[in-house]
């Protein structure tokens, strides 16, 4: 008698939601789902080196200098939405990237890696998401780097977000790199495998690799 009075108290239940839902009165179960899904990207730290001697290149590709050559390095598109927590797109968000060049060394006065530096490369960019969200760099991918005799930092690039609510500071690493586990920066936080990125080889351009890096803030 218990369980069939409990049976129908779920029945109930669950007929009262779907009136609810019919009448608009509740979010459908997918929109609830997908709020429930979707997490804030995780912060990291800005850095020492974020650009302040040149303005951002506003192209989407960080491989050239007016007037100058292609920088060195494996070609790397970086691309893929800014969204709010409800998986709505982020359109107009502010995107800043920056980066060490190939050979491990940013170009800012403060670095004092004895790598040379890239006189094609700035490692420097900003551009504002599209309509649905997206956006997409042409860059390079940069190697791990020391910070100290006994300390290597793994290959990243840095993200600056900004959106009318929202400031998102963080950095996107790659899969593979074996100075993961070591880095107290990477592994502050809960969930550090969320922040790397897998590399697929492009399907229209032989010899590009491509990370799909999706951003999640307030907006």
């Amino acid at each position: 008698m218990k369980i069939n009075n409990a049976i129908r108290g779920r029945r109930t239940i669950l007929k009262a939601s779907a009136a609810l839902l019919v009448a608009g009165l509740l979010p459908p179960m997918g929109s609830a789902l997908a709020q429930m899904a979707l997490r804030r990207t995780q912060d990291q730290i800005l850095g020492p080196f974020y650009p302040i001697m040149s303005k951002p290149n506003r192209s989407g590709d960080l491989t050239r200098v007016p007037g100058s050559g292609r920088a060195m390095g494996q070609l790397l598109i970086v691309k893929g939405r800014v969204m709010d927590l409800a998986g709505k797109p982020v359109a107009r968000a502010d995107i800043e990237i920056w980066q060490a060049n190939a050979m491990g060394r940013y170009a800012h006065p403060d670095d004092m890696n004895p790598a040379p530096l890239d006189p094609n490369f700035e490692g420097y960019g900003a551009l504002t998401s599209g309509t649905d969200g997206s956006y997409e760099f042409l860059t390079i991918k940069p190697p791990p780097y020391p910070i100290s005799p006994t300390r290597t930092r793994p290959a990243h690039i840095h993200f600056d977000v900004r959106g009318r609510r929202d400031e998102l500071i963080t950095q996107m690493y790659f899969e593979g790199d074996p100075y993961h586990k070591s880095d107290s920066f990477l592994q502050s936080v809960p969930d550090p495998e969320a922040l790397i990125v897998k590399l697929t080889p492009s399907a229209e351009e032989p010899g590009l690799m491509v990370a799909e890096f999706d951003i999640i803030f307030r907006g």
